[in-house]
């Protein structure tokens, strides 16, 4: 598991969020093959039966323990893990996630966002494009976006009125109710934050200041869950993924001792041999973490994650050829999941196999370019071929993204003057010297 920083470039000129994305301290997210694909099973039915593209919206995880989902663009539904670990069936976690669906379905955030990048003044349509950018899609780290509330301008942006809370509890049912899911997940869900709604907001999760909660809601939900009734018996795939996003996301966000406390708490083989090697391989005890994870394969031998974890397990440990051997299964598995391939390419390049490393991260790119690690990679991959302009361009990229326009500049500088003028790569460079040259200007 990585943690990275996330930013989208929306329809919305990328110059202009290069521009005025406000070096804000941003959240992380967790970026995990193996944790979003196990999302995807989970969100795929309910993203169907709500009109939207499975393929096109993704779900991720953001690194904050406390409870809380949003969504502030039409291709991504944030969960933070600290909401994850406190689920404690599928059906509640896709309740969260058809909830959310909701608000994209429903066109709560386009109006939003068109509201929003109305603004005149800089702050403000600052403030817009940011929060349309955080989220998946073209890029790599967030320009200092905080994916949480923490100016009122995006408490604002954030925080949905009760009309549409309740639209999105109606609608989320309905979606759960067509998936075949048990709608009682949602009412579930909601009993958590019972009560909080009486506490001073300080003291509330940040669920509930951008969910607002109320007893007539509580009262409407259970009575959408008894109209629509039980769907009968649960899902035995969505009872497994959930068990394994979980399961792992726990191993990783809790201490080792928590977690092998607790192994027989899993009910798959599979999962339980996961979580194992990876509480092993954070107390860096390698061998029964590599046991663990060998285990693991040898029941799902045709599991590209499995094969990844155990990549990721060898690089971390300096085993740089058998980690891009695992890493070299995994992507005959999955050759198109651009995080797969991202390890791939690191292992490549810490193997010493330069040129197949470029390769490898070139793609990874291609598919999704908001992978910190990869950018990283690839600039390094750049230098050690001898085409410094791109290692330049990349680096420049991967700062801008980070919010540090500055360092963003010299890098871009460098660049233009590197690369063949007029080339696509010397406009990526063009638009990142122009856009820290006017942060500076904006300073003053």
């Amino acid at each position: 598991m990585v943690f990275h920083l996330v930013f989208r470039l929306t329809s919305i000129p990328a110059l202009l969020i290069w521009l005025l994305a406000a070096p804000l301290q941003a959240q992380g997210l967790l970026r995990d093959a193996d944790l979003e694909y196990g999302l995807k099973q989970l969100a795929a039915p309910l993203l169907s039966a709500a009109g939207l593209n499975p393929s096109r919206v993704k779900v991720l995880v953001v690194n904050d323990s406390s409870l809380n989902a949003f969504v502030v663009s039409n291709d991504a539904i944030f969960l933070h893990y600290g909401l994850i670990n406190q689920m404690t069936s599928a059906p509640m976690l896709q309740a969260v996630i058809a909830h959310e669906a909701a608000h994209i379905a429903n066109g709560h955030i386009t109006r939003r966002m068109t509201n929003l990048s109305s603004a005149r003044t800089a702050s403000g349509l600052g403030i817009a494009l940011a929060v349309a950018a955080a989220a998946a899609g073209a890029g790599s780290a967030a320009g200092g976006i905080a994916l949480g509330t923490q100016t009122s301008a995006q408490a604002r942006f954030f925080k949905h009125t009760r009309a549409e809370e309740a639209a999105a509890d109606q609608s989320g049912i309905r979606y759960m109710k067509a998936a075949g899911i048990d709608p009682q997940g949602m009412a579930d869900v909601l009993d958590i934050f019972r009560g909080q709604e009486v506490l001073a907001e300080t003291r509330q999760d940040p669920y509930l200041r951008s969910h607002p909660l109320s007893r007539d809601r509580f009262r409407a939900v259970e009575g959408f869950v008894a109209a629509y009734g039980n769907t009968g018996e649960p899902n035995a795939d969505a009872a497994y993924w959930f068990a394994r996003v979980k399961g792992k996301l726990s191993a990783y966000t809790r201490s080792p001792k928590w977690t092998l406390r607790r192994l027989k708490e899993t009910p798959y083989a599979d999962v339980r041999l996961l979580r194992e090697a990876i509480a092993e391989h954070r107390q860096s005890r390698t061998k029964q973490a590599l046991r663990a994870i060998d285990a693991a394969i040898a029941q799902r031998p045709n599991d590209p994650f499995l094969h990844d974890q155990r990549g990721q397990i060898l690089l971390e440990t300096r085993n740089f050829q058998a980690a891009a051997a695992a890493y070299g299964r995994a992507v005959q598995l999955a050759p198109n999941d651009a995080l797969v391939l991202s390890g791939y390419g690191g292992a490549l390049l810490a193997a010493g196999d330069i040129n197949r490393a470029r390769q490898v991260l070139e793609k990874a790119r291609t598919i999704d370019f908001r992978d910190g690690s990869m950018l990283r990679d690839l600039s390094v991959a750049y230098a050690k071929s001898g085409q410094t302009g791109m290692a330049a361009l990349v680096t420049a990229e991967r700062y801008a993204l980070t919010g540090r326009l500055d360092d963003a500049g010299i890098h871009a500088k460098r660049a233009v003057g590197l690369l063949p003028t007029g080339s696509g790569s010397w406009q990526r460079a063009q638009d990142v010297l122009i856009a820290s040259e006017r942060a500076a200007k904006r300073r003053r």
